[in-house]
C-alpha cells in the first residue's frame, strides 16, 4: 500500500544539470557531486555515476533494514556490512539496471544470516520500490 503525503517523515531533494554527464547537487548542500559516465560506457569516469549513487542509497537502506529485522530477532549484527552491486545494461527497452545485495554478518551462523537478510529485503524501502521492477538477488 503507498503512502500518503500526509505520512511522509522526510523528503530529500536533488536536482541534476548536464544528465549523466554533469553535475548532482542536493538543497541542502550535502551532495555536491560532478557525475560522468564509467568509462565502459564510453565516458571519462573522472566523476561518480547514478549507479554508485543508487548503491550507496540501496547499501544504506538495507543495512537500516537489517538493524531492525536483527533488533526484532534478537541477533547480533553488530560488525556487519551491506553491499550494493548495481549494473546497467541494454535490455529490450534500452537500458536497464539490476542488484546484488550481499550481507557479512560476523556474529550470526549462515542460515540466520540468510534468514535475516531475506527479511530484511522484505522491509527495507528500496527493496520495496524495486520489487516486480528490476532483478535484485540476494547474497
Amino acid at each position: 500500500m503507498p503512502i500518503q503525503q500526509s505520512d511522509v517523515l522526510y523528503t530529500a531533494v536533488a536536482t541534476a544539470e548536464g544528465g549523466r554527464d554533469g553535475r548532482v547537487a542536493t538543497d541542502d548542500g550535502k551532495i555536491d557531486v560532478v557525475v560522468n559516465p564509467p568509462k565502459e560506457m564510453g565516458g571519462s569516469g573522472a566523476g561518480t555515476n547514478p549507479e554508485q549513487l543508487f548503491a550507496a542509497g540501496y547499501s544504506a537502506c538495507f543495512q537500516g533494514a537489517l538493524g531492525v529485522v536483527a533488533r526484532q530477532e534478537g541477533a547480533d549484527i553488530s560488525g556487519s556490512t551491506v553491499t550494493a552491486k548495481v549494473g546497467i545494461g541494454k535490455n529490450e527497452d534500452g537500458f536497464g539496471i539490476i542488484v546484488e545485495i550481499s550481507a557479512d554478518i560476523p556474529n550470526v551462523d549462515a542460515a540466520t544470516a540468510r534468514s535475516l537478510v531475506e527479511k530484511a529485503h522484505q522491509v527495507c524501502p528500496y527493496s520495496k520500490a524495486t520489487r516486480g521492477n528490476i532483478t535484485v538477488t540476494l547474497a
